[in-house]
């Protein structure tokens, strides 16, 4: 999770003093620390990055998404080796937001419906989906960074089941519960109604 600090080990239990150990990162092989004879460079990100001088493990303090990506590390020694840990940093989910499109209302066989919209912003790698109870009826899901996301669901205005709209990664996930449809959705009566009022109040101005 974003935020938090990560430490990717190797398998030395004591360096020896002419042992070196390389950590490179991203498709390129960009070194970004070194323990050679001893001493320990840094090379990006001084600020994050730590070396244990002891077992070349290596932490990252407060970790962002955009440090996620292929880490390798090459020991040089007796036992020489080379490993690599792929790491997935998922950022703090956002609370989904339902709306409604009053405009939307319109009438079926099985009665009056209208249409929901379950929305959250700047996400990545995350599912979003619509539930009825504990059945799910649409999903959608994403891989982008920082990109928003909508799902609409249609439900009829006397429907007294609970929905719920929820966001989720590997690791954590967000809900919004919907209980009362009504607190929502309106009539295609009501919203008649008050655009013959709107018309009316329009008139008299006029």
């Amino acid at each position: 999770m974003e935020g938090d600090s990560v430490t990717l080990n190797t398998d030395v239990t004591e360096i020896q003093s002419k042992d070196q150990i390389l950590w490179m990162f991203g498709p390129q092989d960009t070194r970004i620390a070194e323990l050679y004879k001893q001493i320990i460079s840094v090379y990006n990100n001084k600020e994050k990055l730590q070396m244990d001088n002891q077992t070349g493990s290596l932490t990252i303090r407060n970790i962002r998404t955009e440090q996620s990506g292929l880490y390798k590390v090459q020991i040089f020694s007796n036992k020489g080796a080379a490993y690599k840990i792929s790491v997935t940093v998922y950022a703090d989910l956002a609370i989904p937001v339902i709306t409604s499109n009053s405009s939307d209302c319109f009438s079926s066989s099985s009665g009056q419906n209208c249409s929901l919209v379950c929305s959250v912003l700047n996400v990545s790698d995350v599912t979003l989906s619509w539930y009825k109870g504990i059945s799910v009826l649409s999903s959608i899901s994403v891989s982008d960074l920082s990109i928003s996301l909508s799902l609409p669901l249609e439900v009829e205005y006397q429907d007294k089941n609970t929905y719920s709209c929820v966001i989720y990664n590997p690791i954590s996930n967000q809900t919004t519960h919907l209980d009362n449809i009504t607190q929502l959705c309106h009539t295609c009566e009501g919203i008649i109604y008050l655009l013959i009022i709107l018309e009316i109040i329009c008139g008299i101005i006029y």
